[in-house]
């Protein structure tokens, strides 16, 4: 064998090894990573959004206006990175990982409905518009009350699972 071969052959060699340490974190490690911020995430939106309510309940729409759109912005924050974690799934992620992601995506769409319809309820309510506001208003309760089963979903995959889930992983 020549020099140069064997050149080309320590040179692919070491290309594929440095590519296996690049890649060497798996998805779960990723997940353990990211969850805390995910988790954080969906309590403040939570949290915004409950005052939001309140606040529309108080007539400051102004105040709740931004409380809504702060909710909006943290759940849209964690689900861009519940995305990311889907996107970039390797073998190692178990099918119970799969769902629990999957649930948390699917209630946070909800949560999305939910934050819109509150906003439009909150635009109706500052023109005296309390009919429409008010129909507005139950569609957002709705949206984040079918938003909970998915919660107790990923619950139930926890306890069910113990595990698979590290205490960070839980949102």
């Amino acid at each position: 064998m020549s020099k140069y071969i064997k050149l080309i052959i320590f040179i692919l060699i070491l290309g594929i090894i440095s590519a296996a340490i690049l890649y060497m974190d798996s998805s779960v490690d990723n997940m353990n990573k990211l969850m805390p911020e995910i988790s954080d995430g969906i309590v403040n939106g939570d949290k915004d959004y409950n005052d939001a309510v309140d606040l529309v309940n108080n007539k400051s729409y102004a105040n709740s206006m931004n409380k809504a759109i702060s909710a909006g912005n943290n759940y849209n924050n964690s689900l861009n990175k519940l995305h990311i974690l889907k996107n970039n799934f390797t073998s190692d992620i178990t099918q119970v990982h799969k769902d629990y992601i999957n649930d948390a995506i699917l209630e946070l769409e909800l949560k999305l409905k939910a934050v819109d319809k509150l906003k439009e309820s909150i635009e109706c309510f500052e023109v005296n518009y309390n009919y429409t506001g008010s129909e507005y208003g139950f569609e957002a309760n709705d949206y984040m009350n079918q938003s909970m089963s998915y919660k107790n979903e990923r619950d139930s995959l926890v306890s069910e699972n113990p595990k698979l889930f590290k205490q960070n992983f839980i949102i």
